[in-house]
């Protein structure tokens, strides 16, 4: 069982990733009440927040090397309904043409400027922008916590454990529940996987 400090929630920030009506579909659609009840109650703290979406724009390496022509469309890039009242008392709000939001100096900039420190991930898909994005901020020394059970994967619960498994192996295993998330104190405390 490993063990960690919980975050400074002070210098912590809940990122939602990607949870957009051309992601959800039977496989993922079960993380959307877990997500936007993390993130009510992590605003209600008065916590840091994001909504990070996604566009496919022509050209990109999805069409090109992929063949994926998907989240092209407004209805596709939709913010599903339930996050839309949500994501306005976002601390801010970022669209990405890429799997890691780390690509968008934008993003990056508001986390050096908030002096966030970790950085608690939910969203779409496990496998790809949700795994790549907390690449990008192990790699940024910011220290990423996955919530697992407001994750998955529109491509089936097979990418939702790989993408779990990889950040476990990789990232630390920061890997935690939204009920852990929501336990959190405001102080340190020991967290045990």
């Amino acid at each position: 069982m490993r063990k960690w400090l919980s975050p400074n929630l002070d210098s912590t920030t809940l990122a939602v990733v990607d949870v957009q009506v051309g992601f959800v579909n039977e496989a993922s659609t079960h993380v959307v009440p877990v997500i936007a009840e993390l993130l009510s109650n992590w605003q209600a703290r008065g916590r840091a927040s994001v909504v990070i979406t996604y566009t496919n724009p022509e050209g990109s390496p999805y069409e090109t090397i992929s063949g994926w022509t998907k989240l092209r469309t407004p209805a596709e890039q939709a913010l599903v309904p339930e996050l839309v009242p949500l994501a306005d008392g976002s601390s801010a709000r970022f669209t990405k043409s890429t799997s890691s939001a780390f690509e968008v100096n934008e993003i990056e900039d508001f986390f050096r400027s908030t002096g966030t420190t970790d950085l608690v991930i939910c969203g779409l898909d496990t496998d790809s922008c949700v795994h790549d994005t907390a690449v990008g901020a192990y790699h940024r020394s910011i220290t990423p916590w996955i919530v697992t059970n407001a994750c998955a994967s529109s491509g089936g619960a097979d990418y939702h454990e790989i993408g779990l498994r990889l950040a476990g192996r990789n990232l630390g295993g920061r890997l935690v529940t939204s009920s852990d998330v929501l336990a959190w104190p405001s102080t340190l405390q020991e967290v045990s996987q």
